[in-house]
């Protein structure tokens, strides 16, 4: 649990604000270093986005995605915004969503807002998303923000809707990482965490072809 990792919840976020901050409004920067992997992460996502939006009766539709800890928009360029007519961004770096505007090129006039927020304080619009989109971001949150977000999440959701997790998970337990003020969880916090909000698992995917030295990367949908 993060209330047994996270001494000061203020100081936790204030910690994370400021070291992105400093961070490049790049893809490399998004990635930590690691923006060779950028192609690989899209195509695994695009897959998996797929499964829902293909023809059937509860088809996912695609009018407008949310993108959460959205950055300079890489995946609002190369995943959402070739699939939906429109996206929002949130992200907490204003710096970032300044930079996405010339980043995301002509396609960029279908994001519809650029909401600079924490998502501990943010709330997606009731009825408005087809797909919520969360990716490397979740560790940024305490368990009970976490769970309260993916609550507002689910209300966001228009018919047939669903909610994405994409994120690191640690092998055991929940891991601090003080560098950049955040915590990666294990498969089964994560999985507690999503019942906890009231939401029920779709599917789930562990991401291949990754560099070995970092963690397994899992894909959740809910809804």
């Amino acid at each position: 649990m993060t209330s047994e990792v996270v001494e000061d919840e203020m100081e936790f976020y204030s910690k994370a604000e400021k070291y992105w901050k400093d961070v490049p409004p790049t893809v490399d920067g998004m990635l930590g270093g690691y923006g060779h992997i950028s192609s690989i992460d899209i195509n695994s996502s695009k897959k998996f986005l797929l499964k829902f939006l293909r023809d059937g009766p509860n088809r996912t539709g695609t009018t407008c995605a949310l993108d959460c800890g959205a950055g300079i928009g890489r995946i609002t360029k190369r995943l959402l915004l070739p699939l939906f007519k429109a996206v929002d961004m949130v992200d907490v770096t204003e710096d970032f969503l300044t930079k996405a505007r010339t980043y995301l090129g002509e396609e960029g006039r279908r994001v519809r807002n650029y909401f600079c927020c924490g998502l501990q304080d943010f709330s997606p619009e009731p009825n408005s998303y087809d797909v919520i989109w969360i990716q490397w971001v979740i560790g940024h949150l305490t368990d009970d923000h976490l769970s309260d977000f993916l609550k507002r999440c689910k209300v966001g959701l228009r018919p047939n809707g669903i909610v994405v997790i994409k994120d690191n998970m640690a092998q055991e337990g929940v891991i601090m990482d003080d560098v950049d003020s955040s915590v990666c969880r294990d498969l089964d916090v994560v999985r507690m965490i999503v019942r906890r909000a009231g939401l029920n698992l779709l599917a789930e995917e562990r991401q291949e072809n990754f560099p070995d030295e970092i963690y397994h990367v899992y894909t959740f949908a809910m809804r």
